[in-house]
């Protein structure tokens, strides 16, 4: 099939043996494989050899964001479990939150939480929920001592102490995130090092990935798919950045959906617009990219809007037998996984 912006859910549909699905990180950050993707030509690498496909010059733009401990169990007053996940934090007392629950409580509503804390409903929205906490603390300083590092559902196994770190990318400096921008766990300092002695240069953006990201496509119209809203910012030192490399005929490089995402979505023309903004956008084929050349990322799930986001920035065809190459030769799969390297396709 040839790309179009046409495309329906199930065209992202692939079939993925439930054992390449990582459950644990690689024993060292930068033990992963990567997949070189530049149109029909597939490169199994290794993540180490990152800098070799790199110039002096190009431009890796990397989310700072921190992920919080965000996911919260306590219960009803009636006994029911419950489970909360952190959408964004509003005020020092209140969120909007993803609740998971046999009965979810209505407005009114009160769930019994650790340390003497409650919470409170106030009003739903579809899946989110917004609450109001009671507690000896503000709630970022609560969910610190009480909430547990957000792994994905499809890791199945608690998250233990080691989680703490390695769901946490090595330059993660702004609180805000309830998932790891994963394309940069890969990387750690002598990594880093090695790059930045290459002369590639670097840059940042701040996008807090919300509860939202793990939220499925529930249409086959995905122009009836209403995608969550995330918060970004853009130092002006990267506008200036991207503006150099771009001037240099250097490549712009995002690590990782997030980062392209907050680029995208304060591109203007060919330049970024710096500052804090919202974004809401989704990319699909047919979409095109002003910004970013070349993306570093992990393998998203099937049906995603993430798998959409890399099919449309590398083509439909290329994506689809990119991964049933990864899948052929075992690529580990999606957060603790491996990695790729792709192309924009021109």
């Amino acid at each position: 099939m040839s790309d179009s912006s046409g495309r329906r859910l199930s065209d992202f549909h692939y079939d993925l043996p439930p054992e390449l699905i990582a459950q644990t990180p690689a024993a060292t950050r930068s033990g992963s494989r990567l997949l070189h993707v530049a149109g029909a030509a597939l490169e199994d690498r290794t993540f180490l050899d990152l800098p070799e496909l790199l110039c002096p010059g190009d431009l890796l733009v990397l989310n700072d964001t921190k992920v919080m401990r965000s996911r919260l169990r306590g219960r009803r007053e009636t006994g029911g479990r419950v489970e909360l996940l952190l959408e964004r934090i509003l005020a020092p007392d209140e969120a909007w939150m993803q609740l998971a629950a046999s009965h979810p409580p209505k407005a009114g509503g009160r769930i019994l939480l650790d340390g003497g804390a409650t919470a409170v409903v106030e009003e739903r929205d579809g899946r989110f929920f917004r609450l109001r906490f009671s507690a000896d603390a503000p709630l970022d300083v609560y969910l610190e001592r009480h909430g547990e590092v957000p792994l994905p559902a499809y890791i199945d196994r608690p998250s233990e102490a080691a989680d703490s770190e390695r769901y946490q990318t090595v330059y993660a400096r702004h609180p805000g995130a309830v998932a790891a921008p994963t394309a940069g766990l890969h990387f750690d300092e002598a990594l880093l090092a090695r790059l930045r002695a290459r002369g590639v240069a670097f840059a940042y953006v701040t996008l807090h990935v919300g509860a939202g990201t793990f939220l499925p496509v529930e249409v086959e119209d995905l122009s009836r798919h209403r995608m969550h809203s995330e918060r970004f910012a853009i130092p002006e030192a990267t506008t200036v950045a991207i503006a150099a490399a771009r001037s240099a005929g250097r490549s712009v490089v995002a690590v990782g959906t997030t980062s392209l995402r907050a680029l995208e979505s304060a591109a203007e023309s060919t330049a970024v617009r710096a500052g804090p903004g919202e974004t809401s956008l989704f990319i699909t084929p047919g979409y095109r990219f002003k910004i970013v050349d070349r993306l570093l990322t992990n393998f998203h799930l099937p049906r995603s809007t993430l798998l959409m986001l890399v099919s449309a920035f590398a083509g439909f065809d290329t994506i689809r037998a990119a991964y049933a190459h990864a899948i052929r030769e075992r690529y580990r799969f999606f957060s603790y996984g491996d990695a790729m390297l792709i192309e924009r396709a021109k």
